[in-house]
């Protein structure tokens, strides 16, 4: 391939991926995954083993993760590693974005402990490259704190969650994306703490910086609307959880489809909804694991 032949592919790589990274946080997944593959087919001809084509891999990864196609994001993670492991050697910060996101994608099977070592090796990483203020290892905390959290480790998570936090609120301001995800990590501890009071306000400020932030329709927003509707039914506050579980799932059916795990563990806590005067036990409320982004995406 000619020089400028290469330049105007890797352009058009680069446009496909950007343009896939928006739908993908618009919550318009199908669109997404077009494109990030017409993107790699066009990449993995010209350029296989290259960072572009690595975070074009990282991107689809996640994007299936958000799917709930876990075994399928797995593979392709690992390809991406392989890549920047080659070209970066294995502790340089862009690598340690694929130990967050194979962390993150362990905790999203419901396999937490498996996930703890990759969390914890991309902290290191990022940590000794970039210092501890820095917002990409707060993000790796944060990440960190979840797979602590989904193991009962809470006193752990609670102090990541609170690094992570104060790093996120002096680069960002209060109203940032990543507080709200660590905003609806902690209300869960609280939750399961039995700190009713503090959890329903954590998911209401959650909840708030989603709307503004994402959109009322993003299935992210609805995972805060289905841990805020664990929280009240298990408070015997029954209509406003049944109200809120039919927007969770009115937005999961239609982003996620009907078989994903959100939906269809939406649609089971609404089904078994008691009636109002029965005692509610509680239902377990998800923790999110943010993703890492790598390379131009």
């Amino acid at each position: 391939m000619r020089k400028g032949e290469g330049l105007a592919v890797r352009t058009r790589v680069r446009a496909l991926g950007l343009i896939a990274l928006r739908r993908q946080t618009q919550g318009r997944y199908g669109a997404s995954e077009r494109l990030y593959r017409r993107a790699l087919t066009l990449a993995a001809a010209a350029f296989p083993d290259d960072r572009e084509t690595a975070a074009l891999l990282n991107g689809l990864g996640v994007l299936h993760k958000c799917q709930g196609r876990y075994d399928e994001a797995e593979p392709i993670y690992r390809r991406a590693l392989a890549i920047l492991e080659a070209t970066l050697g294995p502790d340089h910060p862009e690598v340690a974005s694929l130990y967050h996101n194979l962390g993150g994608l362990e905790h999203a099977r419901g396999t937490a402990a498996r996930g703890e070592a990759w969390a914890r090796r991309s902290v290191e990483i990022r940590e000794k490259a970039l210092g501890p203020d820095h917002v990409d290892v707060a993000a790796d905390k944060a990440a960190l704190a979840a797979i602590l959290d989904a193991q009962g480790r809470f006193d752990e998570a609670e102090v990541l969650y609170g690094e992570a936090l104060a790093v996120f609120e002096r680069a960002y301001g209060p109203e940032h994306y990543e507080l709200a995800v660590s905003f609806n990590n902690l209300a869960a501890i609280r939750q399961a703490q039995g700190r009713s009071g503090e959890a329903e306000d954590l998911y209401r400020r959650a909840l708030a910086i989603k709307e503004t932030s994402l959109g009322a329709a993003h299935p992210d927003t609805a995972v805060t609307i289905h841990n805020l509707a664990t929280l009240l039914a298990s408070l015997g506050r029954t209509d406003e959880a049944e109200a809120l579980y039919g927007r969770a799932l009115a937005v999961f059916e239609s982003a996620l489809g009907m078989g994903h795990p959100h939906t269809e563990a939406c649609r089971s806590a609404r089904a078994s909804m008691p009636h109002p005067q029965a005692p509610v036990g509680p239902t377990e409320a998800y923790r999110v694991t943010p993703e890492a982004p790598i390379g131009n995406l």
